[in-house]
C-alpha cells in the first residue's frame, strides 16, 4: 500500500457516470492502494459487473461471503437443504446439529400468521384528532380503492389492501395521528408496494382531515406477519437431565435480562439473517423487525421458549416477524440467490419463512447447548483457529496441524500461529 501517494478530496462530481474501472482507479489512487488491492477490487465475482452496477450506486466491487448448507433439517414433514451465507464460524454446523438431534421426532412444525403488511401515514396539526381518526375509518372503502388502483398486479395474484388501523400517538409536539394500512403482500417482501400505496393514500388524508402529512413509508416491525415453530429433542438425545435443565435455566435468564438477551437473540439471528441473505432479501429489515418484535411486552425478552414436556422431553418454541419474499428485489435479479432458492425447493414466501423459523430455533438450541455444557468457545474456537492458521500464511495440510497446535496451546491468535507455521516448515 502506497500511503505516501494517497490523498485528495473526496468531492469527486460525476463519479457515478464514471465506468467501473475508472471508479476502481480513483479509489486506489485515493486511498493510495498497491497492484493487488487494485486487482482484487477488479476481480470477478459469480455476479455480471453490469447487473451489480444496477443494484447499487457507484459500484466498485463485491465481496464474497461464504455460503454453506445446512443438513438434517426436517421442517412440516420435508426434508430440506438450507444455504446460509455468513463469515461466522460454526454456525451452519449448529444448525445441522442441532436438526440432526430432533430429526427423529418429527423435526420443526411451523405455523404462520399471513404475509401482511403495514405501511404507516404520519398526520400532524390537526386539532381534533380523535374525530379525524374516525373520519378515516369511515372512508375504508375508498382507501381500499386507492391503493388497490397502486398495485393491479398484486390484486390479480390474491393480494391487496386488506384492513386499515387508526392510531393515536402522543409525543412532545403533539398527538399524530397514524394510518395503518394493512396488505396482503404475497409472495413478495412487500416493501415498493406499500410504500407506493402510502405515498397515493398520503394527500387524500391530509385533504380529510385538514392535517398534513408528512412520513409516509412502511413499518419493519411486521406483527401481522408472524412465523411459528416448534421441536422437541428428547432427553437422551441431548445428554440427559442435568443437560436439560440447565438450558432451560439459560431460557429463563435469556427472558428475564436484556443483557443476555441481546446476546441470546443474536445468536438466533446468526441463523435467520444467513438465510435471509443467501437468498436475497432484506436482512437489516428483518432483524430490526425482530428485536422490535422481541420487545413488544414492553420489555427486551428472549424470540424463543424452552420447557420441560410431560414427557421429561425439552420442548423449544419460537415466534418472530420474517418479512421475506420470493419475488422482486435482489431475489429475483440475483443469479446466486436464485440458485440457492432453487436449493430449497419452495414455492411460497410462507415457505421459506417456515423454514428460516426452523433454523432460527435450531440455531438457538445449538447456542444454549453449548453454553450449558461445554461453553461456547470449544467447537466456535477450533473453527476460528483454522481461520487464523489461514490468516498466517498456512497451506494444505498445514492448515489442521497449526490450527490443532495453537489449541493445544490456548494461543489463539496469529503471532502464535506464524510462530508454530514457522517452526512447522523448518522441519
Amino acid at each position: 500500500m502506497n500511503k505516501e501517494a494517497a490523498g485528495g478530496s473526496s468531492r469527486i462530481p460525476g463519479f457515478h457516470n464514471w465506468s467501473v474501472e475508472q471508479r476502481i482507479d480513483r479509489v486506489a489512487s485515493f486511498a493510495g492502494l498497491g497492484p493487488a488491492e487494485r486487482a482484487q477490487l477488479a476481480a470477478p465475482s459469480n455476479i455480471d459487473a453490469q447487473l451489480a452496477e444496477h443494484m447499487v450506486e457507484n459500484f466498485v466491487t463485491t465481496i464474497a461471503i461464504p455460503v454453506g448448507i445446512a443438513t438434517n433439517l426436517r421442517v412440516d414433514g420435508r426434508d430440506v437443504l438450507v444455504p446460509m451465507a455468513t463469515e461466522e464460524s460454526s454456525v451452519i454446523a449448529a444448525v445441522g446439529n442441532s436438526a440432526r438431534q430432533c430429526h427423529d421426532t418429527g423435526g420443526f412444525t411451523t405455523s404462520t400468521s399471513g404475509t401482511e403488511m403495514i405501511a404507516q401515514v404520519q398526520l400532524l396539526d390537526i386539532p381534533d384528532p380523535r374525530r379525524a381518526r374516525l373520519l378515516i375509518l369511515e372512508r375504508q372503502d375508498e382507501i381500499a380503492e386507492i391503493c388497490n388502483a397502486c398495485d393491479p398486479v398484486l390484486v390479480r395474484l390474491g393480494g391487496g389492501f386488506r384492513s386499515l388501523e387508526v392510531r393515536l400517538v402522543d409525543t412532545p409536539v403533539g398527538t399524530m395521528v397514524i394510518t395503518h394500512i394493512i396488505v396482503d403482500t404475497r409472495d413478495a417482501m412487500g416493501a415498493n408496494s406499500v410504500n407506493t400505496m402510502a405515498e397515493r393514500l398520503a394527500p387524500d388524508l391530509a385533504r380529510w382531515t385538514g392535517g398534513t402529512a408528512l412520513l409516509r413509508i412502511l413499518s419493519n416491525l411486521a406483527d401481522r406477519r408472524l412465523v411459528r415453530a416448534r421441536a422437541t429433542w428428547t432427553c437422551a438425545a441431548i445428554g440427559g437431565e442435568k443437560v436439560r435443565d440447565a438450558m432451560v435455566a439459560a431460557y429463563h435468564f435469556a427472558d428475564n435480562d436484556p443483557y443476555r438477551a441481546a446476546t441470546h437473540n443474536k445468536g438466533i439471528m446468526n441463523g435467520v439473517s444467513a438465510v435471509v441473505l443467501a437468498t436475497g432479501n432484506d436482512t437489516r429489515a428483518v432483524e430490526s423487525g425482530a428485536h422490535a418484535f422481541a420487545a413488544h411486552t414492553g420489555r427486551y425478552r428472549s424470540l424463543s421458549t424452552w420447557e420441560v414436556t410431560a414427557d421429561g422431553d425439552l420442548a423449544g418454541t419460537i415466534e418472530l416477524p420474517l418479512a421475506v419474499g420470493l419475488v422482486g428485489g435482489a431475489v429475483k435479479i440475483h443469479p446466486t440467490a436464485r440458485a440457492l432458492l432453487a436449493i430449497m425447493q419452495v414455492a411460497t414466501a410462507e415457505q421459506l419463512a417456515r423454514i428460516i423459523a426452523a433454523v432460527g430455533l435450531a440455531q438457538n438450541f445449538g447456542a444454549m447447548k453449548a453454553l450449558a455444557t461445554e461453553g461456547i468457545q470449544k467447537g466456535h474456537m477450533s473453527l476460528h483457529a483454522q481461520n487464523i492458521a489461514f490468516a498466517a500464511g498456512a497451506a494444505g495440510d498445514e492448515v489442521a496441524i497449526v490450527s490443532r497446535r495453537i489449541i493445544e496451546q490456548q494461543t489463539i491468535n496469529e503471532e502464535a500461529a506464524g510462530r508454530v507455521l514457522a517452526e512447522l516448515r523448518k522441519r
